[in-house]
């Protein structure tokens, strides 16, 4: 049962503020397949960066529109566009939300803002000593959980059954096409088809980043166990990654900058391992359920290591030889 600090409220109409990168979107689906399953005739709405437009086209199970966040004064994940401000509140404002989540942080600022949005009910975190809009609404923020549980224990607290922990990715057909379509993965599909692994050496943050060096090192030993070596990224990594192949005294398949998120994710699927940074790709690999070693360096492995730490083993400033070790475990691991 719904709580009843909706006040009998059953909303029709949802807005959820999250207007972060793919990791903390991918972080949400259990609470997105939550809201679904517990309001499945309602319209619900991310509003988040540009980019989740896409999130949103894939996720159209749980989510059925996008209303694009033009940055706000003092969050740092978009410069704020300031002359587009008062529009999009407007347009937020005249859908009328029966309910807006505010799921983008512990509320210093977001709560605020996500007032003005203008829902009959407004529901989110809030830290310890600061404004709190609504005790019956709003929880205290969780800090020690990890973040794919923390919307959860909002969820819990507003009486909203969960479905699950586990992340998800759909692939759809057109992903596979894609990355068949990309002339430098064809050596991927050539007859026999020879197993494969991602590496991913960059990070938003640079102080996520492991050096070149060891990416290039590690990636050597698997290539010499038979292993194909894939190295991925975005197009502004394209100058990381390419260290990394200067770095290696074997050869590569460099796919940085030439593939979506869906042909990615289509390329994981089919490796045998990945083995990268903490980032967005780490949560990829962990919701289409792809073995990975994912190295901490500047970042709280507590908050941001994937649940299933069989499959997906977690290491803090690591050696090659360290990594290569648990890289080896997984790759002889039964399914």
């Amino acid at each position: 049962m719904i709580s009843p600090c909706f006040n009998d409220l059953f909303p029709r109409r949802i807005a959820i503020f999250r207007a972060l990168q793919l990791g903390d979107l991918l972080c949400t689906v259990p609470a997105l397949r939550a809201l679904r399953a517990a309001f499945p005739e309602a319209e619900i709405a991310l509003i988040g960066l540009p980019w989740a437009r896409a999130f949103v086209q894939r996720f159209n199970c749980y989510l059925d529109s996008f209303l694009e966040f033009p940055g706000y004064p003092g969050l740092p994940e978009r410069a704020v566009q300031v002359q587009q401000v008062p529009a999009f509140l407007s347009t937020v404002q005249q859908l009328q939300f029966d309910l807006a989540l505010q799921l983008h942080g512990s509320g210093g600022i977001t709560n605020p803002l996500t007032l003005l949005f203008a829902a009959k009910q407004t529901a989110g975190f809030f830290s310890s000593g600061q404004y709190c809009p609504a005790p019956e609404r709003f929880l205290p923020h969780p800090e020690r959980e990890p973040e794919w549980r923390r919307p959860l224990k909002l969820l819990e607290f507003l009486g909203v059954p969960l479905q699950g922990e586990a992340l998800e990715f759909p692939l759809f057909e057109t992903d596979w096409r894609e990355l068949r379509s990309l002339d430098a993965a064809q050596p991927l599909f050539a007859l026999p088809t020879e197993p494969y692994v991602c590496i991913h050496a960059g990070a938003r943050d640079p102080n996520r980043r492991w050096s070149p060096q060891q990416f290039a090192a590690v990636a050597d030993v698997l290539a010499a166990q038979g292993l194909k070596i894939v190295l991925t990224g975005s197009a502004a990594e394209a100058e990381l990654t390419q260290a990394v192949a200067t770095a290696m005294s074997s050869p590569c398949l460099n796919l940085t900058g030439q593939t979506s998120l869906g042909a990615l994710a289509a390329l994981l699927k089919g490796a045998q391992l990945l083995v990268c940074n903490d980032t967005g790709v780490s949560h990829l690999a962990a919701a289409l359920q792809v073995n990975s070693v994912v190295i901490f360096t500047g970042s709280d492995p507590k908050r941001w290591a994937p649940l299933d730490q069989q499959r997906h083993r977690i290491l803090c400033h690591p050696t090659p030889e360290d990594l290569l070790t648990q890289a080896n475990s997984l790759l002889h691991r039964q399914p």
